[in-house]
């Protein structure tokens, strides 16, 4: 009887595979054994050699490799691309065993593995190896005779593994005779060894509306927590990497306070100042009503500050664009020559939208961009699964974000789209920072353009609908302007203005005439309190004159009447009052 052993959780094994530690929380388990499932194409053999050259790099690991199926010639031919160097690899920390089953062969009684085993052991001693990767046992499994054969196999394989405690990887395809899907709980071998190993993986590689999709799921992790949910990932230049679905965690992320230019002055008016650095900003707006203008006009504007910027175009070739864009006075061409501006057409990307976002992230950081355009970012949503495209997005955001990168995605709208994006399956106005939305306005036969800012998190905002105008001399915003309730845009507005222009000059000259009038009547009014002044001083000289006459004439008739007296011999006059008062008293 086998006496159970307590055993602690096992460590973990980084594979180098971007996005797939972040899942099971470092890695594949130390000294135990994973088994990686999926159909043709789905990317196992890639997944399993990354796993070896990080670990050789890295790790410093040594490494083996068995092939079952394709010959290791072709195998590292084939991941030459990836930039691993697996040949330098192979002469200093990883060895390659080729042991495809010959195409003619005949079987002839009973084989097992307990021979390849005993030289794998030689080597991996040797080498002091500590991981390995067995890549489609299910191509020798199929050649034992019944099912307990293989089990036995399958069993001696395991307990091989766990005996030298080598970090183990085995391959198989799902979907094919003697193999199971995840989902399956039959006697296949595959089955039975799903529940054996301490970790398994399932990948998918589907086609969704003629667009490849692939996605991985750990399906279980003995003793170690992990995301349970399917993983999209793509195969690109570095090879394997996955997505992580869930949001990520931006609390370490340094918020800045900064403002940048929007490339439109009275936008950023609007804005109270501008765009924050490295916020997430969406335009929308249907065709034609200058998305691509404004994304241009930011794009020329952060290059004029020297920062670096990446314009990817859905629509139209880069160089097009540029000429466009001249047209309303951006003038990118120059900035494409120094080098600060680089303009990508993303028709040459094909594939899905984990694609897309995987290419745009490895253009930016080739370029170094501290600004991203994407131009338009809609285009996502008709790249296959709807719920995958809106998984990107946000994690376009969460990556930007994280990386500092002031982002501008514009989104088209189409005929049938409200406001409020409805049917829309990106839904990234929820998770951008700022939405401005551009619209038509028909009046009086005319279709001008109308700009608002639906929000802008972290900054008042002008709530206002403001004319957009492209011309010769470049992108503005006019006044609002409003009559009877209702805001009034080219012919109308210009019209109205001119009546109000008429009917302000009318108005100066009336006030004009009124004050020269008003100054004559001012004038006539000062002379004739001048000629009443004039009077008035007359007035009171004649006055004056005549007291002066009555007074002499009374002096002089007072002087004759004394002297009359005096010559009349008449009485000297009496003395005065005082006098006679004086006398008495003596």
């Amino acid at each position: 009887m086998r006496v159970a052993r307590t055993e602690a959780a096992p460590g973990k094994a980084s594979t180098g595979v971007g996005g797939f530690d972040d899942i099971t929380g470092g890695g594949l388990p130390i000294g135990r054994t994973t088994l990686l499932v999926g159909g043709p194409g789905s990317g196992k053999t890639i997944f399993a050699l990354q796993f070896l050259a990080h670990g050789a790099q890295a790790c410093k690991e040594s490494g083996i490799f068995v092939a079952f199926e394709e010959h290791i010639e072709r195998i590292v031919a084939n991941a030459g691309s990836f930039g691993w160097n697996l040949p330098e690899l192979q002469r200093k920390r990883l060895f390659f065993m080729n042991a495809q089953p010959l195409p003619d062969l005949v079987q002839s009684g009973d084989f097992d593995l307990s021979g390849m085993l005993a030289v794998l052991g030689a080597k991996a001693d040797e080498m002091k190896a500590r991981r390995i990767v067995f890549d489609a046992l299910d191509i020798v499994l199929a050649l034992l005779p019944d099912a307990a054969a293989k089990r036995r196999e399958i069993y001696r394989l395991h307990e091989w593994l766990l005996a030298r405690q080598l970090t183990g990887l085995i391959t198989a395809k799902a979907g094919g005779d003697d193999s199971s899907h995840s989902n399956s709980s039959g006697p296949q071998p595959f089955g039975l060894m799903q529940f054996m190993v301490d970790c398994a993986v399932i990948l998918n590689h589907d086609v969704v509306q003629g667009v490849s999709q692939r996605n991985l799921r750990v399906q279980k992790y003995r003793g170690s927590r992990f995301d349970e949910d399917e993983s999209p990932f793509v195969i690109g230049n570095g090879g394997f990497e996955v997505a992580v679905a869930r949001a990520q965690d931006r609390g370490d992320v340094k918020v800045s306070s900064e403002r940048v230019s929007s490339g439109v002055a009275r936008l950023d008016t609007m804005l109270g100042g501008g765009y924050y650095r490295g916020a997430s900003v969406l335009i929308t707006g249907f065709s034609g009503t200058a998305k691509t203008t404004l994304s241009g006009a930011f794009a020329e504007a952060a290059c004029g500050r020297g920062e670096r910027t990446l314009f990817v175009s859905f629509d139209s070739d880069g160089s097009e664009v540029a000429r466009n864009l001249a047209s309303v006075g951006i003038r990118l061409d120059r900035y494409k020559k120094s080098g600060l501006l680089r303009m990508v057409s993303a028709r040459s990307i094909a594939g899905s939208a984990e694609t897309y976002l995987m290419r745009i992230k490895t253009l930016t950081a080739e370029h170094k961009a501290r600004c991203l355009v994407i131009d338009p970012v809609s285009t996502w949503s008709e790249s296959g699964n709807y719920l995958t495209a809106h998984s990107v997005a946000e994690r376009l955001i969460d990556w930007s974000k994280s990386e500092g990168i002031t982002l501008i995605c514009t989104r088209l709208l189409g005929e049938m789209s409200s406001l409020a994006e409805g049917g829309s399956p990106l839904q990234i106005s929820a998770v951008a920072d700022t939405w401005i939305h551009l619209d038509y306005l028909v009046q009086a036969g005319e279709r001008n353009r109308g700009l608002s800012i639906i929000k802008s998190r972290g900054t008042a905002h002008s709530n206002q609908v403001r004319e957009l105008i492209l011309s010769d001399s470049g992108v503005t915003l006019t006044d609002t302007y409003t009559a009877g309730g209702e805001v009034l845009m080219g012919t109308l507005r210009w019209e109205k203005e001119r009546a109000e222009r008429s009917s302000t000059d009318a108005a100066e000259v009336a006030r004009k005439l009124k004050r020269v009038r008003l100054d004559a009547e001012e004038a006539e009014l000062e002379v004739r309190v001048k000629s009443l002044q004039t009077e008035l001083v007359a007035k009171q000289v004649e006055k004056a004159l005549l007291a002066s006459a009555t007074e002499s004439s009374e002096r002089e008739l007072s002087r004759g009447h004394t002297r009359m007296r005096e010559l009349r011999g008449a009485d000297a006059a009496k003395p005065a009052a005082k006098a006679v008062t004086k006398a008495s008293t003596l």
